[in-house]
């Protein structure tokens, strides 16, 4: 096991709603950049379930539980998860996590972490720390302001992913255009004309359909956020 990856996000929807689109099984591999699908087992509780990865070239698959509680006090709720793969291509292995949700006069205090033994044996555990975690800590920030997007103010999953892709290729060209300007320009128009299309690539804020990572928070603010709940440690372990 390694650092906790831990995200929060503050949604200003209701309850309700962000209940429905984490626990809906249809609805969480659309917002959700980890999963492809997600097949919960019928008439098991805790929840089993199937999940899938799809690659290019390769779909990894695994099994997981999973239980969710609304009995907290003032309508806070929790979902704890333990998930594992005996897919040699992943570069996850068996881990565990958590949902917290905590309402407030605004909308909830969306909250997530999670841990895992690295894959791709003593390979995953040079390359998980610098690499895979970081990786995947700025996918699940991605996707929880994707679904903030989608509780909020109703923009569907696959319009949020496509304005993504829009922003991140104009951004891509500019700074390719001031690239070309300060290897093919000279003078001062075209070093100061290089400058402004890097600067705008860089700093431009997106439309407010593109969901962005930066807006969350990567590290918890305080020792309750980021301890499991106490329902993590008796879920069974995935078949």
């Amino acid at each position: 096991m390694g650092k906790q990856v831990y995200v929060e996000l503050p949604v200003r929807a209701p309850m309700e709603r962000l209940w429905e689109l984490t626990q809906d099984p249809s609805c969480h591999p659309r917002w959700d950049l980890r999963f492809t699908a997600i097949v919960p087992a019928p008439g098991t509780s805790p929840q089993e379930f199937r999940y899938e990865f799809r690659l290019p070239l390769h779909t990894i698959h695994g099994t997981g539980t999973s239980l969710g509680t609304r009995t907290g006090q003032h309508g806070q709720a929790t979902s704890v998860l333990k998930f594992t793969t005996r897919d040699v291509l992943s570069p996850i292995g068996p881990g565990a996590g958590y949902w917290r949700y905590i309402p407030g006069p605004d909308g909830v205090r969306f909250i997530t972490g999670y841990d895992y033994s690295p894959g791709w044996g003593t390979l995953g555990r040079w390359v998980d720390a610098p690499l895979i975690r970081p990786a995947l800590g700025w996918a699940t920030a991605w996707s929880f302001d994707r679904l903030r997007l989608w509780a909020e103010d109703g923009i569907a999953p696959e319009r949020a992913r496509r304005a993504w892709l829009l922003d991140a290729g104009l951004r891509s060209a500019a700074l390719a255009g001031s690239a070309a300007l300060l290897l093919r320009g000279r003078g001062t128009a075209s070093f100061l004309a290089a400058a402004a299309a890097a600067t705008a690539a860089l700093l431009a804020p997106p439309t407010g359909s593109v969901p962005r990572a930066a807006n969350c928070r990567r590290s918890a603010p305080d020792r309750h956020a980021s301890r499991p709940p106490a329902s993590l440690a008796a879920l069974p372990e995935p078949a």
